[in-house]
């Protein structure tokens, strides 16, 4: 069945972008108007994240988030035949920030949020890196569409870990120089452990995973989002957030990741994944001393 289903998307990978494209159009009307796929979620956490956006405009992101998901699906079965020509011209990315921290001989983390396109990105900086592209992912309980995708990722040269088994899985790359990509806006599975953070306004809890990895190792963490300026186009941009991550107080990081998260949402909120139930836990009195306020803040509040 696998080589069945993968032969069939490399047909359809051979088609047009431009037919691509009115295929999307098509199945993300059919997930709004039609399936209704995640409505209620998309609502909630469109409200909790902008509460002063009137009713039409939180539709019209749902509109656009439709279209970005679908596209965003067929984008990369679209990676089984695109030319690398084509990639470098729609998607921009200056490896220099990367570079740098390679010549230091140290490995590095990339803190990253659930934004479109990740797949395409995926293909376009994994050819542009010195280091080894370590990736790490959450297993797709389909086990069929999770051996997919895990194909389109791996045959561009990624090196895919488990988030169930990391510790195992990065063993052979510890003594050498890696790039480790995170996406550290997971729901944690055990949220009296998480750091809980005001997450546009609300206490939100996140996974300690990153950032503490990033201290033990003292390893330069660097923060990065994609823009999409246009369909089918995409730019990535970086910044260094701590180059000792060891020399920062625990919850330090993590805060400053989730205010660089609430920025790149702002800026295009079409382009998250809002079908992420984001806020599925509620704060308890318990979770007190996992709290990271920001200087602003009061404890208590």
């Amino acid at each position: 069945m696998y080589y069945i289903i993968i032969g069939f998307l490399y047909l359809f990978s051979l088609l047009p972008l431009w037919i691509i494209y009115r295929i999307s159009d098509f199945i993300s009307f059919v997930l709004r108007y039609v399936v209704g796929y995640r409505r209620k979620v998309l609502m909630k956490n469109l409200t909790i994240a902008f509460p002063d956006k009137t009713e039409k405009e939180k539709k019209a992101i749902i509109k656009k988030f439709y279209r970005n998901f679908t596209d965003t699906f067929l984008e990369a079965i679209k990676l089984l035949t695109i030319k690398e020509s084509v990639l470098r011209k729609r998607i921009q990315f200056d490896p220099a920030i990367f570079n740098d921290l390679f010549a230091t001989g140290k490995s590095c983390q990339v803190h990253l949020g659930h934004n479109f396109n990740w797949e395409w990105v995926n293909v376009r900086v994994t050819r542009e890196l010195k280091h080894p592209f370590l990736v790490v992912y959450m297993p797709i309980n389909n086990k069929l569409v999770d051996r997919l995708f895990k194909h389109f990722r791996e045959r561009t040269g990624s090196i895919m870990l488990s988030a169930a088994n990391m510790r195992n899985e990065i063993l052979p790359y510890r003594s050498k120089q890696y790039m480790l990509a995170l996406v550290a806006d997971q729901n944690p599975g055990n949220p009296p452990r998480a750091h809980w953070v005001k997450f546009f306004g609300r206490w939100t809890p996140f996974v300690t995973g990153p950032e503490k990895n990033a201290r033990v190792n003292d390893m330069p963490v660097v923060f990065a989002r994609f823009s999409k300026p246009k369909r089918g186009y995409y730019e990535v941009e970086t910044k260094l957030a701590a180059m000792h991550p060891a020399s920062m107080k625990e919850g330090e990081l993590t805060l400053q990741y989730v205010r660089y998260l609430e920025e790149v949402i702002k800026k295009q909120p079409e382009c998250y994944l809002w079908s992420h139930n984001r806020w599925k836990w509620e704060i308890k009195e318990e979770y007190e001393d996992r709290k990271i306020y920001d200087d602003n803040q009061n404890a208590g509040v």
